[in-house]
């Protein structure tokens, strides 16, 4: 597989699933951090402005306290907006998404809220002395980009990128099980994780070497018929049992609805 300008320029992560089949995601450099952190430290400073002009009767009352109140409410609100965004959004604030970037954790999956509560709160030290200078030559210095708050909370930021559903997908629509009720609210109910590794391995499949292909899909779909509680049927290969999970996740053209098949890389 041929690296893009992408790839060469920020690097890369790799992540090896237990099948042994590694998956490729590519780091997200200094410069669109730092434009991604421009826009959100001016949503909070707009949004910390609007909070204390909320409270300036109580800071005509209090004058010198006004200089203190301003730092804590900074702060609060800042380590509320990452905190909250990224667990929402799945490790993505609006500057994140303007920028097309992610934060996940090093094992390739989603953050929650530990993760994002873990690298907001040690922001502070980031910052240190001025503009994330202790946070940046640690992110120089990490092979992952990694500042201190990813290294303490295991996370990376990661450039996402739109795959579209191979024709693959499209072809199980067509399978008499996406008609079954059963099979599809059995599919509904699979854990975010589970359906990630679904959605990434069908929309990767082709960047794959044959070997780990059968591997990962085999394991995949001994894994998904445990899951589902369902046998496969006899005529189905492991593969196409996988894509008809996946195609059973992704809505149908037109559908309202904001799940898309998104993957990062």
């Amino acid at each position: 597989m041929t690296d893009t300008p992408d790839t060469l320029l920020d690097g890369t992560h790799t992540v090896l699933t237990p099948e042994y089949v590694e998956f490729r995601f590519t780091l997200a450099g200094i410069y669109s951090r730092f434009l991604a952190w421009l826009l959100d430290t001016l949503i909070v400073m707009v949004g910390t402005g609007a909070i204390l002009s909320g409270l300036s009767m109580a800071m005509m009352v209090f004058p010198g306290f006004a200089s203190a109140l301003g730092f804590v409410i900074y702060f609060l609100v800042d380590w509320g907006y990452g905190i909250a965004l990224e667990t929402a959004w799945s490790g993505r604030t609006v500057g994140k998404r303007v920028m097309g970037l992610r934060v996940i954790q090093r094992s390739g999956v989603r953050i929650g809220f530990y993760h994002a509560a873990l690298r907001n709160l040690a922001r502070p030290v980031d910052r240190l002395p001025f503009l994330y200078l202790v946070g940046g030559v640690a992110a120089l210095l990490s092979g992952s980009y990694q500042r201190l708050g990813d290294m303490l909370a295991g996370t990376i930021v990661v450039r996402e990128r739109r795959l579209k559903a191979p024709s693959a997908i499209g072809a199980a629509a067509g399978e008499g099980l996406l008609a079954d009720p059963l099979f599809v609210s059995r599919v509904k109910r699979l854990s975010a994780e589970a359906r990630e590794l679904v959605l990434s391995a069908a929309l990767r499949r082709e960047e794959l070497r044959m070997e780990a292909r059968l591997r990962l899909f085999s394991a995949l779909g001994t894994k998904l018929q445990e899951l589902l509680a369902m046998e496969k049927p006899a005529h189905l290969s492991d593969e196409k049992w996988t894509l008809l999970v996946a195609a059973a996740l992704i809505p149908a053209p037109g559908a309202r609805t904001s799940t898309g098949a998104r993957a990062v890389a």
